[in-house]
């Protein structure tokens, strides 16, 4: 694309205290950098992957809320699972398909950050339900007497809500840090979507601050998630290795052994996506760009696979459902 529309692109000129700035009131959106030639066919495997996604986690949800006998706490943070599913994915692949098929697309800058703030948000409140879920299991396995009593519907409210502020508290700062930006370089996002890191390399001014933020709000929220989501399923494996039968042994590790496959690829994908978009200079743009796409589209993809597979009783009621006599 010409190189005068990427720099004459939507912005404005304004006079500061001391040097002439610009001041974007547009992004462009270029997709994936070196890959242009191939976004089409890489189109083809985002776009089934969506589909799956949104008709997997829509089958999970629609069981759980249509059967009154699955409104039990596990069945419960598996549709919050699935719910954040396929708004995580929703924000951002429908506007990287129209990158892949009809090449770079504007994004006005209160769109940018709009995107910007739920793609961060959803990412926590994922991180915030697969914590839930690793201590409905542990209470379930390694404290079946007292399941009831901790776990009641009350609680379960009270966690949903939980959520949904802690991911609102740590995601508005980053914004905030990103308006007190300056950017004067350029309104050319080689991404397919608006992430904090992706925008702040833009300023002019320094982004150290939404840096240590960054880096900060991460440790102290999905990395704790992930240390506290392995306590948990260690403890459950160490109370299943005591379990007497062979057969219960089993089923317990068949049952935990998809989850923590699930968990382990969404916190790879997604630390080692954060660490090297910051600190990964001689991995290739093409390939951060990539992995930052995969881990918020593969986890939507694999869950419903994987916790509603693997979970008997959604299993058998969406193939009572599909095969219903029509």
């Amino acid at each position: 694309m010409d190189n005068k529309f990427y720099s004459d692109f939507g912005h404005l000129s304004i006079r500061a205290s001391n040097y002439t700035a610009t001041h974007f009131t547009d992004f462009l959106l270029t997709g994936v950098p070196g890959l242009e030639d191939f976004q089409i066919w890489i189109s083809i495997p985002f776009s089934f992957m969506y589909l799956l996604a949104v008709i997997g986690n829509g089958l999970v949800m629609a069981v759980v809320a249509w059967d009154r006998n699955l409104h039990e706490p596990m069945y419960l943070f598996l549709a919050m699972l699935a719910l954040n599913d396929v708004f995580l994915c929703t924000v951002t692949v429908p506007k990287m398909l129209v990158i892949f098929w009809l090449g770079p697309s504007p994004s006005t800058f209160a769109a940018c950050l709009t995107q910007m703030f739920f793609v961060h948000a959803l990412f926590l409140s994922e991180s915030a339900v697969l914590l839930a879920m690793a201590f409905d299991r542990y209470v379930a396995i390694c404290a079946p007497l007292h399941y009831a009593t901790l776990l009641t519907s009350s609680l379960i409210g009270k966690v949903g809500l939980a959520l949904m502020a802690r991911s609102v508290v740590v995601v508005v700062p980053g914004v905030l840090l990103i308006l007190r930006l300056h950017f004067c370089r350029s309104n050319v996002i080689h991404h397919t979507y608006c992430e904090n890191m992706g925008i702040a390399k833009l300023a002019c001014n320094s982004f150290t601050a939404n840096s240590i933020y960054g880096l900060t709000a991460a440790f102290l929220t999905t990395g704790l998630d992930f240390v506290f989501i392995s306590i948990s399923y260690w403890l459950i494996l160490r109370t299943v290795f005591r379990l007497p039968s062979k057969e219960a042994r089993a089923k317990a590790f068949g049952t935990c052994g998809a989850h923590i496959c699930v968990i382990l690829i969404f916190y790879t994908l997604a630390f080692f996506s954060f660490f090297t978009h910051r600190f990964g200079t001689r991995v290739p743009r093409h390939t951060l760009i990539l992995l930052a796409n995969l881990y918020l589209l593969i986890p939507p993809t694999m869950n419903p696979i994987v916790y509603g597979v693997k979970t008997k009783e959604i299993r058998m009621r969406v193939l009572g459902f599909c095969n219903k006599p029509k």
